[in-house]
């Protein structure tokens, strides 16, 4: 199976399955003598580890990362970091009875109709489990962006109930089991995830990532916009159907002049009065925090019997038993964080590259 790798200069190839010995990735690209060790990824891993409440799967993982190569004495060596996580609670006899016959919503009847061949133990390739991966990729990525780029995810729907933005409170994110900023909202989550459980049904949500502190730049005006590139890093993301920059579908509903971000001097640097565009013009970083929001879908495993077909064709019905997330954008909040994250320490590189004497801030030329 080819395309498991993305990124130019900051690349990242991920491989294994979800009920295989072990997942791993190696990330290629990474600058020489930046300070790693296993402690700098773990805790982002820890953000989307299975079992960590009532509300997402009760898998076992410890998510344990190893280094294995790309690193000496603490440091980044410039050659391909090599990491890797050993899957410890499999239980693939709970998918016994959906190996012949083929899931709604999951990717079970297209990897049949390509490959002629699938892995039908928690999805295998097409499994979540792969995204561990990637939350690992991006602490390295946070390494290569420095402390100056913060990039931070939140739960801002679920199902139909959005938060109260007036409310919008980061420190609240990591006080509750939704990576929610609004408290209120995070409680009266608790009851309403609590009953669709109890349903064997599962519910959607949207996530927001904002990165500050992105210097203007990255980007390109044509075939590397840096929107484009995020869209297509978050819209990889097991289960996300949609994916907007800024204000996205919004702006549809704007006139002219109130979609426009005006922009005034303050000290010498270019300032957006609002940020309509989610920190990109053009393909092109502006300098304000970038802005994006992602769609999950419901999980399609559910307790609810479903019409369905197997792999002789015939008309069957299925019922998706085991351990599953009543809502996968729980722990995707981590995982569109590192796909920020990865996208971004991608095209600064790129732009460091190609303009190594840019600016760290929207500084006219005539001021430089």
């Amino acid at each position: 199976m080819s395309h498991n790798s993305f990124g130019h200069l900051f690349r990242v190839t991920t491989w294994g399955e979800s009920h295989g010995e072990a997942i791993g990735c190696v990330v290629d690209g990474c600058p020489p003598r930046l300070p790693l060790t296993e402690a700098d990824i773990q805790p982002w891993l820890d953000k989307r580890r299975p079992g960590q409440s009532r509300f997402t799967t009760q898998r076992q993982e410890a998510d344990a990362v190893r280094i294995l190569s790309g690193t000496f004495d603490g440091v980044t060596t410039g050659t391909p970091i090599a990491l890797l996580i050993e899957n410890t609670d499999q239980r693939s006899r709970d998918y016994g009875e959906i190996a012949e016959r083929f899931r709604p919503g999951h990717a079970d009847l297209t990897y049949e109709l390509k490959y002629g061949i699938r892995d039908y133990r928690g999805g295998g390739r097409s499994s979540a489990r792969e995204t561990a991966m990637r939350v690992a990729a991006g602490a390295v990525a946070r390494v290569v962006l420095g402390r100056q780029v913060r990039v931070r995810g939140a739960l801002v729907q679920m199902g139909p109930h959005g938060i109260d933005r007036a409310r919008w409170n980061w420190a609240q994110v990591d006080d509750n089991p939704f990576f929610c900023p609004d408290a209120e909202s995070a409680a009266a989550w608790e009851t309403y995830l609590a009953e669709v459980r109890r349903q064997g049904s599962s519910v959607g949500a949207v996530i927001e990532v904002v990165a500050d502190g992105v210097p203007p730049g990255l980007g390109a005006p044509v075939y590397a916009k840096l929107d484009a590139d995020l869209a297509a890093a978050l819209m990889g993301i097991n289960a996300v159907k949609g994916v907007e920059i800024g204000d996205g579908f919004a702006a549809a509903a704007l006139r002219g002049e109130d979609n426009a971000d005006e922009m005034r001097m303050q000290d010498g640097v270019v300032r957006f009065e609002s940020n309509r565009a989610g920190g990109i013009l053009g393909g092109i970083s502006t300098g304000a925090p970038i802005v994006a929001r992602f769609a999950v879908k419901p999980t399609s495993s559910i307790l609810i019997p479903r019409r369905t077909v197997d792999r002789q064709g015939r008309d069957v019905e299925i019922t998706t038993r085991g351990r599953h997330d009543p809502c996968v954008g729980i722990r995707a909040v981590p995982v569109g964080e590192a796909m920020m994250a990865c996208v971004l320490a991608d095209h600064l590189l790129r732009h460091r590259a190609q303009n190594p004497d840019a600016p760290e801030t929207a500084r006219l030329p005539r001021n430089r």
